[in-house]
């Protein structure tokens, strides 16, 4: 049930025209490079990887007419990522869009020619990638959720509404380096007096992790924004009803298929925006000149269903909050 209109994860002054499928110039054949830190995602999961090819449809680059997609995933294995950028820089992209920040690092540390619309990243200005977010400058621009960082503790904040006996909260991690979020998680937990548990997950070993949950006697879980954690949503969702763990996550797409609560941006919205990045450097814009844009609006979905097989009476001031509440 709708609580608020849908709203658009950010600023639409990005689009300068609707995403409608535009002729481009004949002859001319696209490349472009995608490269994720993740796994190869399953086509009905809504990830960049998955979503950014249809935007640029849209936009009128079909595959395998006016358009070759070469898409590098490193499974998890973030030492993988420099090994995959250059295999994208032998093949000559036009463009490569680096999906999540250890990405980001690899293709800038690999070229410095080579469009880079990067997605997901972390604080571009302090990791020296780019000189502002106005006026990047140089070979990456694109869209960033580093002010989403801070959506670590909002989170921890909205679990910890929803089940107001945790006392420890489980916080599932793929061990990549997402220092900024954990912390300011941390932070938040010592104001609401909670004990954080971090919990890794070694390759797809989500049964071992659960158990150590369940180990540490954990009333909640908290998902950190990861590629690979979304690409295995399901697999997490499912364990999470099975242990009767409430959780909450990043992308309202969670709670679409069973997770208990979501908050932040629309991945939806930042593929469309990063396509249209895409669009106008394959034009001829310069990436440096092409200001990094950030979501400016963020979402709350519940999932009342979930709640009620987990036997959780969701406080009516947090569903008078949330912008969908699925029954």
């Amino acid at each position: 049930m709708d609580r608020r209109a849908f709203i658009s994860g950010i600023t639409v002054s990005l689009l300068a025209a609707p995403l409608a499928a535009v002729a481009q110039p004949a002859g001319r054949v696209y490349r472009v490079g995608i490269l994720s830190p993740g796994g190869v995602p399953d086509p009905s999961v809504a990830t960049a990887p998955n979503l950014v090819p249809g935007a640029l449809r849209e936009l009128g680059y079909v595959e395998g007419r006016n358009l070759v997609v070469e898409r590098r995933f490193a499974d998890g294995r973030i030492d993988r990522l420099p090994q995959l950028t250059r295999e994208l820089v032998r093949l000559q992209m036009d463009v490569i869009l680096a999906a999540a920040e250890p990405a980001v690092q690899a293709a800038k540390d690999t070229t410095a020619t080579i469009p880079i619309v990067m997605m997901f990243g972390g604080d571009p200005v302090a990791r020296g990638w780019v000189a502002s977010l106005s006026r990047p400058g140089g070979n990456i621009t694109g869209v960033t959720t580093v002010g989403e960082t801070a959506l670590a503790g909002k989170r921890l904040e909205l679990i910890k509404e929803a089940v107001p006996g945790a006392a420890r909260i489980a916080v599932l991690t793929t061990g990549a380096p997402l220092t900024d979020s954990l912390r300011e998680a941390r932070q938040s937990a010592s104001a609401l007096r909670v004990k954080l548990v971090v919990v890794e997950v070694q390759g797809t070993d989500y049964d071992r992790a659960f158990a150590g949950m369940v180990a540490e006697r954990t009333d909640a879980l908290f998902v950190l924004p990861s590629p690979v954690l979304t690409r295995d949503r399901k697999q997490i969702i499912e364990r999470a009803a099975k242990y009767r763990l409430p959780a909450i996550y990043e992308w309202r797409e969670h709670a679409e298929v069973g997770g208990l609560m979501s908050y932040g941006s629309s991945i939806v919205d930042l593929s469309r925006h990063a396509a249209a990045y895409v669009d106008k450097i394959l034009k001829g814009a310069k990436p440096g000149d092409l200001p990094i844009q950030q979501p400016t609006k963020y979402e709350l979905v519940i999932n009342l269903k979930t709640a009620k097989a987990l036997g959780l009476t969701i406080p009516p001031s947090l569903l008078a909050r949330a912008d969908q509440v699925i029954e």
